[in-house]
């Protein structure tokens, strides 16, 4: 059995994309996690906020945090969403085994 991490995913999308269309992108990458042995534990919904400086011309975004465990990076996630149009930022940090533990991400070993 390999490794299970645990990863926090922020994802900011364009202000103007529909509820629906962000659920889809939430749900396909779930099934991602799930096809490569990982879980999607948490999905945290921010909604929409302000930025702190205009990025792609763009003065906010919607906002969402999801928290995985994966045996890996997730690489597929990343190139998933390096190509979406409707995705502005987004940013994978691997938490730490005793932030994980404090979260209740039960499955994170290492």
């Amino acid at each position: 059995m390999r490794a299970v991490r645990a990863y926090e995913l922020m994802i900011i999308f364009n202000a103007e994309t529909e509820e629906s269309t962000v659920q889809t992108t939430i749900n396909r990458l779930g099934e991602m996690a799930k096809d490569d042995g990982g879980s999607l534990e948490k999905v945290d919904k921010w909604g929409v906020r302000r930025f702190a400086y205009e990025i792609h011309k763009k003065r906010e975004g919607f906002y969402v945090v999801l928290e995985f465990l994966a045996p890996n990076a997730l690489t597929e996630i990343d190139r998933t969403l390096r190509l979406a149009d409707d995705v502005i930022r987004h940013k994978f940090m691997r938490l730490p085994v005793d932030e994980a533990h404090r979260r209740g991400l039960a499955g994170a070993v290492v």
